[in-house]
């Protein structure tokens, strides 16, 4: 009996244990420590830590590091229209992307990923040429010049930034619809080009939606002015 009894104390003093070290990890662990490190966040980078919004007179028009569709409608087919008074970013395939006219299908947080299709898929070689043949014919520049960028999507899908040849080869038209100069414009992606962070690590690029609040701002400064 008594063995048996020192076995329910037992059990009972581990099962206390175990209930006491599950309290205090939950209040650590699930509630001290996200308050710390929210604070910490806030306090030190609230922009990062609030989702890099960016803000066009008040008002958060997207992220820095999202990209995101300029479109103006919608043809007969029912296929979005890329918007050419703005900049456009790279295509975006997306996991169960909707084939459109090949150029910018799709920026959706739902669906994103890359397409996987490989560099020999018969899709992927399709799709590249068409991208590349509505670039030279939109942007009127031979198919030789049009940047890889241009054409691919990246591997999430939401790639936020194109490369400063894109950048700089949509210029002319976007500066034709927008009735402003070429140089301004090309000036305008010079100056939101970044650098390669830390001066070695990774490519130059081009942050598309804050080049295109940037020109937003241009347009509207001179119809004011």
């Amino acid at each position: 009996m008594t063995a048996v009894n020192n076995s329910v104390r037992n059990t009972a003093r581990l099962i206390g244990a175990g209930l006491r070290a599950l309290l205090v990890l939950t209040v650590v662990c699930g509630v001290l420590y996200p308050l710390v490190v929210t604070a910490v966040a806030q306090a030190a980078f609230p922009r990062q830590a609030n989702g890099s919004e960016l803000r066009s007179h008040g008002k958060a028009v997207g992220s820095s590091l999202l990209g995101q569709r300029y479109d103006k409608g919608k043809d007969k087919a029912g296929n979005p229209l890329p918007d050419l008074k703005f900049f456009q970013p790279r295509p975006s395939a997306g996991l169960g992307s909707n084939k459109a006219n090949g150029v910018n299908t799709r920026y959706d947080l739902q669906v994103s990923g890359a397409s996987n299709l490989g560099a020999t898929n018969t899709d992927l070689i399709k799709a590249v040429k068409e991208r590349k043949q509505w670039i030279s014919e939109t942007y009127g520049v031979p198919e030789s010049k049009v940047p890889a960028d241009a054409v691919t999507s990246s591997g999430s899908g939401l790639d936020p930034d194109i490369s400063p040849a894109y950048a700089q080869l949509q210029a002319d038209r976007v500066a034709k619809e927008n009735q402003l100069p070429g140089s301004t414009v090309r000036q305008l992606v010079t100056r939101h080009t970044d650098a390669r962070t830390l001066g070695f690590m990774g490519e130059p690029r081009v942050n598309v939606l804050e080049l295109n609040l940037a020109l937003r701002d241009l347009v509207e400064g001179r119809a004011k002015g």
